[in-house]
């Protein structure tokens, strides 16, 4: 789920990710399968007996769930998100797949949770929703609320999805058509910190585009006066603010870039 009929119970008892693992090496996919992993083994030698139980569930590369082209993660591109934003493809419905509609923004999560039900809120099914401040460094953390619930209002419609964007992050196995990770976030002051709602918004997962029409000067006008979050305090959580890389980088820490190697330099006793 939520690509196909199973969970991952299910995925575990027909052989788990031993069985991918050892698939991916015998088609030769970009796996380094002579690399040695912690067994003392490599890891051809820790998968050669793997075994799939049910084909049913650990499909053979012979008979794919799907065929498309669309099935997988795609990375999307555009001045709404200029160093790229993510979308489930597998999770997503297809008729969303190529959207426009006016955006619906939410400018914290509190925010979101205070209006969403609200009767009166200026949306509706062919609206884009778009939260904003939920990224690394303005929730902080990389929080799972990019799977945003639908506006009652949609829902008493029997509306199942709409367009979402975020720049959080959703459940592996949450549903939606949702466009996660937008970078910059909002709170580094990226553009989707400046989109107003009403500004009309194109996802074309195809194409792997998601933009807003609104021009760089616009953009640039909307940005005049905005003052950046003031950081934390102390702690860790200002470690996190100050060294966070964004997604695009793997959201790490900025100083665990490079090899050091294993080298002790001194002993402590």
């Amino acid at each position: 789920m939520p690509a196909g009929a199973f969970l991952m119970e299910e995925f575990y008892y027909a052989g788990g990710l031993p069985v991918v693992i050892r698939a991916l090496i015998e088609k030769g996919y970009l796996l380094h399968a002579d690399a040695l992993t912690v067994s003392g083994r490599s890891l051809r030698d820790n998968v050669a007996d793997a075994e799939n139980f049910d084909e049913r569930v650990i499909m053979p590369f012979e008979a794919p769930l799907t065929n498309s082209p669309h099935i997988h993660v795609a990375v999307l591109k555009g001045n709404l998100a200029p160093n790229g934003a993510v979308i489930k493809v597998s999770a997503a419905s297809e008729h969303l797949l190529q959207h426009s509609g006016p955006a619906c923004v939410f400018d914290s999560i509190e925010d979101y949770k205070s209006r969403i039900d609200d009767e009166d809120l200026d949306c509706d099914e062919n609206s884009v929703l778009v939260l904003q401040n939920c990224g690394l460094r303005g929730y902080p953390g990389m929080a799972e609320v990019g799977n945003m619930a639908l506006p009652a209002k949609v829902l008493k419609k029997g509306i199942t999805d709409m367009v979402r964007i975020s720049d959080a992050r959703m459940s592996g196995t949450a549903f939606g058509t949702c466009i996660l990770h937008v970078s910059p976030e909002a709170a580094l002051g990226g553009n989707i910190n400046f989109i107003k709602s009403g500004d009309v918004i194109t996802l074309n997962v195809k194409e792997r585009t998601i933009s807003v029409n609104v021009s760089d000067e616009e953009f640039q006008k909307r940005k005049s006066d905005w003052i950046s979050p003031p950081p934390p305090e102390g702690g860790y959580e200002r470690l996190f603010h100050d060294c966070i890389e964004g997604p695009e980088l793997g959201a790490d820490f900025n100083f665990l870039k490079g090899c050091r190697g294993s080298a002790v330099p001194k002993y402590s006793h």
